[in-house]
Parts: structure tokens; sequence; C-alpha cells
């Protein structure tokens, strides 16, 4: 994409910084990523890394490019429509930890030691034990 046709395809997201408008419309549907994580942390064994993932997407230092893969895996997470609908029992997640996991395959070097100590506080996990070698 072409540096004017970027400039024109972006709009202005929270905290004034300008963002393409696929990153602005991610990131609009995946603010119902933490009431929903919240609800279904127990259920979800990839809770952390989604969370995680929603974090590093939300840190003004991540690039826009990676935003937009974390963002979209995000909201894939939120959208009522799903490939494998989320109560079909054993097989629900499965779709969601796909597109995560291709997510963090893709852009995981982004989701920093920060973001993941923010998602333990949130979804209440305790920290890891350090190295006692």
């Amino acid at each position: 994409m072409s540096d004017a046709a970027e400039i024109i395809n972006t709009v202005k997201g929270e905290g004034g910084v300008y963002l393409p408008k696929s990153i602005e419309r991610h990131e609009r549907a995946s603010r119902g990523l933490i009431p929903k994580l919240l609800r279904l942390a127990g259920r979800v064994p990839f809770a952390d890394d989604l969370a995680s993932a929603y974090y590093a997407a939300r840190d003004p230092l991540t690039p826009a490019k990676a935003k937009a893969v974390l963002f979209a895996a995000a909201a894939y997470f939120v959208m009522p429509a799903d490939l494998v609908p989320d109560v079909v029992v054993g097989l629900g997640f499965t779709d969601d930890a796909t597109v995560l996991a291709t997510a963090l395959s893709v852009v995981g070097a982004h989701v920093k030691e920060r973001h993941r100590a923010m998602a333990r506080r949130l979804l209440r996990l305790p920290e890891p034990l350090g190295d006692k070698a």
C-alpha cells in the first residue's frame, strides 16, 4: 500500500492516534474480549495467551501490522458467529485457539513479558517460578 493510500485509509483512534481503518475496526470489535474472557477463563485453556495478545495489541509500542493481526485474533474470539460454535463441548474453542496460535506464530515476538504479566494479573494467575538452579 502506498503512503498516500495508508493516510487516506486512517481514522483517529483512542488517544488521538491515527490507525489504519482495519485496525480500528478490529479494535472496536475486540472491546468485548475482557468481559467474555473473564466469564469463560476457567473453560478457555489459552486465556492467558489471548489476554497477552490483547494487551500487546493495545500497547503503543507494538507496530501497526502486529496490532492488526492481534486485534483480528481477539475480535474472532469475541464474534458470536464462529466456525465452530463455542457451546460445542470439547470442540467449541478449537477454532479460536487455532486463530490465536496462528496470530502468535506470525507476530508473537511483539508479545512481551510485560503483556504476559498484565494478563496474569487480570486472570488472577500466579507468577511463574524463577529458575532455582
